[in-house]
């Protein structure tokens, strides 16, 4: 059976690229010009993956209460964000909303399928049987990775899939510096160098949320991040 993903996209011509360039990929490809169009068709039946754009139609984030939503309804759906707006703030905004991926219209739609393949190997991974590394327990951190919940100090963590498997990651060798392409590939992602910093900017801050203390993940600067066991 064919996977289906959903774009969200508010112009008719990047509507039938996206849609032209991953049917040959062979996705089944369902398109949506504005949130409450794509609400009413997920309401019904949800895709496999969804694809979004920021600004839709009158809505100038019409993406981010879109992704809200669906994140609130399948914590596992790989939602990507598929827009021109490249801020700081409006990746990061993606991201805290709970994106696994945030992307700029300028990247090739070579590389948007391979971002797209890859999501769903992470998916596929899902499905194989429990393996020892599923369960990470290091001091106070407890990971459980075929029910994707994380435990810090006893007490549930709302991490997204790629946050979660980057801190599995890091956890699993405590003090070795993890390169950002190694975070990469743990996560089954393709990401730039400036979307794992803000990952990682938002798994510190969830962890120091729920305390403050938390100093457990430092940075190797020019090399990447460690886990730390103890405080530094």
């Amino acid at each position: 059976m064919r996977r289906h993903i959903a774009i969200v996209e508010d112009e008719p011509a990047l509507q039938a690229n996206y849609q032209d360039a991953l049917e040959r990929y062979g996705y089944q490809v369902s398109v949506y010009s504005d949130r409450p169009q794509a609400m009413v068709a997920f309401s019904e039946k949800l895709p496999d993956l969804a694809i979004i754009d920021v600004g839709l139609g009158d809505e100038i984030e019409g993406g981010f209460e879109l992704c809200r939503h669906l994140r609130s309804q399948a914590p596992l759906l790989p939602i990507v964000f598929l827009t021109a707006r490249d801020s700081e703030l409006d990746t990061i905004s993606g991201l805290r909303l709970g994106a696994d991926d945030y992307l700029t219209k300028d990247i090739s739609l070579a590389h948007l399928a391979a971002r797209v393949v890859a999501l769903f190997r992470r998916l596929d991974a899902f499905s194989q049987p429990d393996m020892p590394e599923d369960l990470v327990t290091v001091g106070e951190l407890q990971l459980d990775m075929k029910r994707m919940t994380v435990l810090w100090r006893g007490e549930p963590l709302a991490l997204t899939v790629t946050e979660l498997w980057m801190v599995h990651a890091l956890a699993r060798h405590p003090g070795h510096v993890k390169s950002r392409q190694q975070l990469m590939e743990a996560a089954n992602v393709v990401l730039d160098d400036a979307t794992i910093t803000s990952h990682i900017k938002r798994i510190r801050k969830k962890f120091i949320a729920s305390d403050a203390g938390f100093d457990h993940i430092e940075t190797a600067y020019g090399m990447g991040y460690r886990w730390l066991l103890g405080a530094v």
